[in-house]
């Protein structure tokens, strides 16, 4: 357990002595939500009615500023592991006393701690600043798919961070894939009425999976019998990427 918390409290420095990592880390999803759904919300003026329900912009887009969080977290996560290679302190690592899950799981634990502060935060934000309603009955369940998501796309990015060599092009990709992730998803409009082809993308990316279960969670919009399916595939999309991540590590050793 020693070996785990050296790990954590390395990650804990790093975020310490950088302020602007910290800043994205921490600061960003709160921004968006501050900025993105207080414009929306007075753009909109009348809300959104998904399923039968009637919600305001700031209640749809809380959830989407949480997957966001884990996400943005796992990809400085992995953005660590690719420069820890690239100037040889990850093959350092591995001469420690300590074996190869240890330092993995010492970076989850402190990526998931990470994504819970930001979730607490952005929660805390969106009730006293934008006077959103949360189900505070769920919270336990939010907490844990924001753990499980973080986890998820960080074991997804590592395989970008363990497969490219080169910094320019790691950062491309990286991206690359954000952006098509976010905007290819559920995250900032609901998908009852987008075209049929961008409804088929949509719902083939966890990252719509994860939001709509956070904002089933959160505000209790959605059908329960869907949630659970995307939450099933969002399962099997965290074992895949944690299967690809092994891999790729071990062809990078």
């Amino acid at each position: 357990m020693k070996e785990v918390l050296a790990v954590m409290y390395r990650e804990f420095l790093i975020r310490r002595t950088s302020p602007l990592w910290l800043f994205f880390d921490v600061a960003v999803p709160l921004l968006y939500l501050l900025m993105f759904g207080v414009a929306f919300d007075k753009a909109l003026g009348l809300g959104l009615a998904i399923g039968g329900d009637s919600v305001s912009y700031n209640q749809f887009f809380l959830a989407g500023v949480l997957s966001m969080s884990c996400f943005g977290s796992a990809m400085n996560q992995s953005y660590g592991f690719f420069v820890d290679r690239d100037n040889g302190i990850f093959y350092e690592f591995l001469t420690y006393p300590m074996t190869r899950g240890q330092f993995l799981l010492g970076k989850i634990l402190f990526q998931c701690l990470m994504s819970v502060v930001q979730c607490v935060l952005t929660l805390v934000a969106g009730v006293l600043m934008l006077e959103i309603g949360i189900q505070w009955e769920f919270l336990l369940l939010v907490f844990c798919v924001v753990i499980i998501g973080a986890a998820g796309w960080f074991f997804f990015l590592a395989i970008f961070a363990f497969l490219i060599r080169r910094n320019d092009t790691y950062n491309t990709a990286i991206n690359v894939a954000y952006f098509l992730l976010m905007f290819l998803s559920s995250l900032f409009y609901p998908l009852e009425n987008v075209p049929g082809w961008l409804k088929v993308l949509s719902y083939g990316n966890p990252l719509t999976w994860q939001t709509d279960a956070l904002r089933f969670l959160t505000i209790g919009v959605g059908q329960i019998e869907f949630i659970v399916i995307e939450s099933l595939c969002f399962g099997v999309f965290l074992l895949v990427s944690f299967w690809g991540a092994i891999r790729t590590l071990q062809r990078a050793i």
